[in-house]
């Protein structure tokens, strides 16, 4: 996890900075500070446990209101003295009820970026018949296109209807095959939110 014993402390007379960090969308959410023994607690419990510098005392971060930061990684800067700690919030992170300290929104955003990684992974397997994505490459690109018609005429049957958990689904197919079919054009999801951007700024 890390080694407390390499941390500079003397820099900022016994506490750290702490940057925090959300493992799935790699979004900052709060910056805090700890002392050697709040580090401690922290590895031991597996929650973020930070030093209050007003209340001059070790806090857990949601222990009043539940919304705990569960360490999935901590690592250690260049100089020893600021610390990133990778985690899993339960909750939103602001005292004030936002996701971030920042009031930013706390979104899934790399996942589609984890997706399509593991898209490319499959799509060279060498047993097509239990890989679903490498069978799909072994049809060729016009199976496919065809697949993505086929689940955009499946969600659009199912938008008029008012089943949300199968419109829901169906959206979640297509957009899967697309990544798919993206894949076999050479391009990824990145490729097409630079277009949107352009667009959006003109």
């Amino acid at each position: 996890m890390i080694d407390i014993n390499k941390i500079n402390f003397s820099k900022g007379d016994g506490l750290v900075p702490v940057i925090v960090q959300d493992s799935d969308t790699q979004k900052v959410l709060m910056l805090g500070y700890a002392n050697e023994e709040s580090l401690q607690k922290t590895v031991e419990t597996g929650l973020m446990t930070f030093y209050s510098r007003s209340k001059q005392r070790l806090w857990i971060k949601g222990e009043e209101s539940g919304h705990f930061l569960k360490i999935i990684s901590l690592s250690l800067d260049c100089d020893q003295d600021t610390i990133l700690a990778k985690v899993n919030p339960v909750g939103p992170v602001c005292h004030n009820g936002t996701d971030t300290c920042w009031g930013e929104k706390n979104e899934e955003s790399r996942f589609l970026n984890d997706l399509e990684d593991v898209i490319e992974q499959r799509k060279t397997a060498s047993d097509v018949n239990n890989s679903y994505v490498a069978s799909l490459f072994a049809k060729g690109i016009n199976k496919i296109a065809q697949k993505v018609g086929e689940e955009a005429i499946e969600l659009v049957i199912e938008s008029k209807d008012n089943n949300d958990e199968l419109f829901i689904n169906e959206a979640a197919d297509l957009l899967f095959h697309y990544l798919i079919l993206l894949n076999v054009k050479g391009f990824e999801m990145n490729d097409i939110i630079k277009v949107l951007k352009n667009r959006h700024q003109k």
